[in-house]
């Protein structure tokens, strides 16, 4: 018999994952085993799983949802499981979820997908695209090329063996995308979202197109780094890679300039940094570096960064130093 287990990464959202692994133990078709990724977390998510018999546990530092996917798919890999089914701790399927996508594997392995609805309505899509529009009008049971991955996503161990691990180095924002890519394009293996298999996630609700604040923007420095290596996976030369990226930035900056409010100079520095580290291939920050670097450097007045600096250049030209006075005076 095929071994399931359900890989679910998780960081501080112990009623939220409670509810997911509640989810889980209810399946028409029940997993072989549950995994859990606890990401280092310091609520009350580490207290309950320690009472949960039924729950097998990696606890690590908080290495994002990368970090996370990789050390939960490399345990199901090397426990020989023919299935990892993966989800996060934010959302939760359906009760014949898993049941509907083992069923709908054909003749060709390929990656399966839960159609991903809000679950807050229970109707509408989170991910809404051409490919979505499609399915919610004629109702078919699969959509080829289409995958929201980590939401719901069942990857076959052959898969897994061909592609490799997520990429751990990419944090969070772009780990699902630069998998899906390497699966799909680079490696030529089918996926499809299977529609009757539903998985219930939170709606995305952020805009850059919406004032969004510089000091809050840690999540935002790892999107548009990662975008590089997503790019790179979804193209088949790094040169066509590295030509929508900079497309890419480009479009990203002019947003900046037409919709944002407050801060712009420090908004265009800031994703000029994230562009850097992308193209020299520097993946080093962790979040507590980024959040200090945004306070330090980047977070500032128009004031502080302009107005400031010119204030002290005529202040050190014109005006005496102490040092000077006091020599003045003693003469």
């Amino acid at each position: 018999m095929e071994k399931v287990i359900a890989v679910i990464v998780s960081y501080n959202r112990h009623s939220q994952l409670s509810e997911c692994i509640e989810a889980i133990r209810n399946q028409t078709r029940k997993p072989n085993t549950i995994l859990v990724v606890n990401n280092g977390s310091s609520d009350y998510t580490t207290v309950w799983l320690d009472k949960q018999e039924d729950i097998q546990q990696i606890y690590q530092e908080n290495t994002g949802s990368a970090g996370g996917y990789h050390a939960g798919i490399t345990w199901g890999y090397v426990h020989d499981y023919t299935w990892i089914w993966c989800m996060g701790d934010d959302g939760y399927p359906k009760e014949n979820a898993l049941e509907i996508l083992l069923h709908s594997e054909g003749p060709e392995i390929g990656l399966l997908n839960s159609a991903v609805i809000n679950k807050e309505d229970k109707q509408s899509f989170v991910w809404k695209t051409n490919h979505y529009n499609k399915l919610a009008e004629v109702h078919e049971e699969s959509i080829h090329g289409v995958a929201h991955l980590f939401n719901g996503t069942l990857i076959h161990r052959s898969i897994i063996s061909k592609v490799g691990m997520p990429e751990k180095k990419l944090f969070i924002k772009g780990v699902e995308a630069e998998y899906f890519y390497r699966i799909t394009k680079q490696f030529k293996i089918p996926a499809k979202t299977v529609s009757q298999s539903i998985y219930y996630h939170p709606a995305d609700l952020s805009s850059y197109s919406k004032e969004w604040e510089l000091k809050n923007a840690m999540t935002t420095y790892f999107y548009l780094r990662n975008q590089f290596e997503v790019l790179k996976s979804k193209h088949s030369s790094k040169l066509s890679a590295f030509i929508f990226y900079h497309i890419f930035i480009y479009k990203f900056i002019t947003t900046i300039i037409n919709t944002q409010q407050h801060q712009k100079i420090q908004k265009i520095g800031f994703t000029c940094w994230s562009m850097k580290d992308a193209l020299f291939n520097n993946y080093s920050s962790t979040p507590e570096l980024v959040k200090r670097k945004i306070l330090s450097q980047y977070s500032h007045s128009i004031k502080s960064l302009v107005f400031v600096p010119i204030k002290n250049f005529f202040l050190s030209v014109f005006v005496p130093s102490y040092f000077e006075a006091a020599n003045a005076a003693k003469a």
